[in-house]
């Protein structure tokens, strides 16, 4: 049925699909991958700052705030989708290969371009579907005040902007670039954010005069301006409701706890069954799932949200939204928090203090986040081809097994071995997202954690890659 499926549905489409040619030498050199990756990312950049044609600016509540950080998105610019549609389509057809539900042969060099141009397909539909739903639903004003022609103008920008940054990530794929544009764009966009927070020039009045946004720049202002030093220090390192010193070195912190833990791995000992006395080992790392745990637990939390959010505007007094949760804006934000219900649960303390005098909000976030983490983590190694089986196959197919082990009790040692280090590695991803949001760290924990861990990905990629013998050498362990 699956084979069916992409034959006879996939297939027609193909000659209509834009597609990046593959490159004609089978190995770039290094150089020019890192070129085409610095184009790729000063492409994204530009696009997240070019505001869309034709909207009418609002300083109203985003309903897509949660999901912007994680999903590369900049609200009213060319990147107002982001990153969505390829993430969506990705997800639907790595649960439907992984659940047997459509049946691929990786083997077959055929199969696994249908399927890459099946996932393609699906992304380019989710934009154009993506793109109707935002402009009539007046995200950008009310389309009777926008008129027929613009509405059509910014549903034909989204969708450009969609299928560029499609291709951009296939460019990368293809073996242009490093890595994925999905892993690129989530960083950048997180790593903009806390870079803005810490040297953004602007200024803000708070009610006792224009202040810098920025908390290195505010350190230096306040430091020059004000005569006693003592107070400009302690203002620059705890000032509210403006990013403040300890929440920087907070975020350095995080970082450095998060490289830290990349480290620690078990390695189970393999051998080969076709070279005597050829050894090595298999290393299964903490992060075994990396940052998918977090990314599915956010993308739940925000579509939970979003969905509370947009339907209490409108029906304010009905029994089930409220449970669902209230929202009110925060004091010098135009931006809605929720203050009960599920998804106030489900959100954050808003800082340190705010969690000691909200013990039960507190006890249920951590709670809540834990479970999710863990309980995603091991659901993502069944359906990524990633589970004890799988492992046990692959190294089979490589002619390697356990030491001291037979086929059987190799998947026995396996599955003792695997599911708990996903488990363990996703509530452990939790505890950190959860120490980055009390702490306060500049961009939320979610974004701390999906910066680090591609950039540290990235990392292993240049040292791998690259002409960086010193770097493999510390990279590989040797």
């Amino acid at each position: 049925m699956g084979f069916r499926f992409l034959n006879t549905v996939i297939e027609p489409f193909v000659p209509f699909i834009p597609e990046v040619a593959a490159p004609e030498s089978k190995k770039i050199v290094f150089n020019q991958r890192l070129m085409w990756t610095a184009l790729t990312l000063l492409i994204f950049l530009v696009m997240s700052q070019m505001p869309l044609f034709g909207i009418v600016s609002s300083d109203s509540s985003d309903p897509l705030y949660w999901l912007r950080m994680m999903m590369a998105s900049n609200r009213g610019t060319l990147m107002e989708l982001g990153i969505t549609p390829i993430i969506s389509s990705g997800m639907v057809f790595q649960l439907l290969h992984g659940t047997q539900m459509i049946e691929v042969d990786m083997d077959s060099k055929a199969d696994r371009e249908l399927y890459q141009i099946a996932q393609k397909l699906l992304a380019i539909i989710l934009t154009f579907g993506q793109a109707c739903v935002y402009v009539a639903s007046g995200l950008y004003g009310s389309p009777s005040d926008l008129g027929a022609g613009v509405c059509v103008l910014l549903v034909i920008q989204l969708i450009v902007a969609g299928l560029i940054v499609i291709l951009l990530d296939e460019l990368l794929q293809k073996g242009y670039g490093l890595g994925s544009g999905i892993s690129l764009f989530i960083a950048t966009n997180i790593c903009e954010q806390i870079v803005w927070k810490a040297f953004s020039p602007t200024t803000v009045n708070t009610g006792r005069g224009p202040e810098f946004e920025g908390a290195i720049i505010a350190l230096v202002h306040l430091l020059i301006t004000w005569p006693d030093k003592q107070m400009a220090l302690r203002e620059a390192f705890y000032r509210q409701n403006l990013p403040n010193i300890v929440q920087l070195l907070s975020t350095v912190l995080v970082f450095a706890v998060v490289i830290y833990l990349q480290g620690f791995r078990v390695e189970i000992p393999v051998k080969s069954e076709k070279q005597r006395g050829m050894r090595g080992s298999y290393p299964v790392r903490l992060f075994y799932t990396s940052n998918m745990p977090i990314m599915l637990q956010s993308a739940l939390s925000s579509n939970v949200f979003m969905v509370s959010q947009m339907l209490f505007q409108r029906f304010d007094d009905n029994l089930f939204v409220r449970l669902m949760g209230v929202w009110e804006a925060r004091e010098g934000s135009g931006q809605l928090f929720a203050t009960s219900g599920l998804a106030y649960y489900m959100s954050p303390p808003l800082s340190f203090t705010d969690a000691l005098l909200t013990p039960l909000h507190t006890s249920i976030y951590i709670l809540y986040m834990l479970v999710a983490c863990a309980v995603f983590s091991k659901t993502w190694i069944e359906v990524s081809g990633s589970a004890p089986r799988d492992v046990a196959k692959q190294l089979k197919e490589q002619g390697l097994m356990m030491a001291g082990h037979r086929d059987q009790s190799m998947y026995r040692e396996l599955k003792r071995v695997i599911p708990t280090a996903a488990a363990f590695g996703g509530a452990c991803i939790g505890a950190l997202s959860i120490m980055s949001d009390l702490l306060g760290a500049l961009g939320s924990g979610t974004g701390i954690l999906l910066a680090v861990t591609i950039i540290y990905g990235y990392y292993e990629t240049a040292a791998k890659e690259g002409d960086l013998a010193g770097l493999q050498g510390l990279v590989m362990g040797s």
